[in-house]
């Protein structure tokens, strides 16, 4: 059965870091693309950031960049999220997607990240 989780929420102080991470299975997935969303509450999901598990190429919401990074290990089905400098407007849940080369994209239930002021 397809799975995506996610770890590494948390609360943390505005300007400090977190590092999210996120496991899609079983491995027969044969990923195409990984990426992060995030819903604040009140607001709508938007995009985080992106990254090609083939390429290695990445793209980033304009909110992020500079301060977030996407990385992957593709061998393990793997992405993480390193962000940096976080601000109270980052208060939100992290949702991880995992879009295979054939066939829907897979959703986690989300982590929470609480940014404090």
């Amino acid at each position: 059965q397809e799975q995506v989780v996610e770890s590494g929420g948390g609360l943390v102080e505005a300007g400090g870091s977190l590092r999210l991470s996120c496991v899609a299975s079983p491995r027969s997935l044969s990923l195409h693309d990984m990426a992060w969303f995030r819903q604040a509450p009140g607001k709508e999901r938007e995009f985080v950031a992106r990254i090609n598990m083939i390429s290695g190429s990445t793209n980033y919401a304009d909110s992020v960049k500079g301060r977030f990074t996407i990385d992957k290990d593709s061998a393990e089905d793997t992405v993480f999220l390193d962000m940096k400098t976080l601000k109270p407007g980052g208060t939100a849940i992290y949702y991880c997607i995992a879009k295979p080369i054939i066939g829907r994209e897979y959703w986690g239930q989300g982590t929470q990240v609480t940014v404090s002021s």
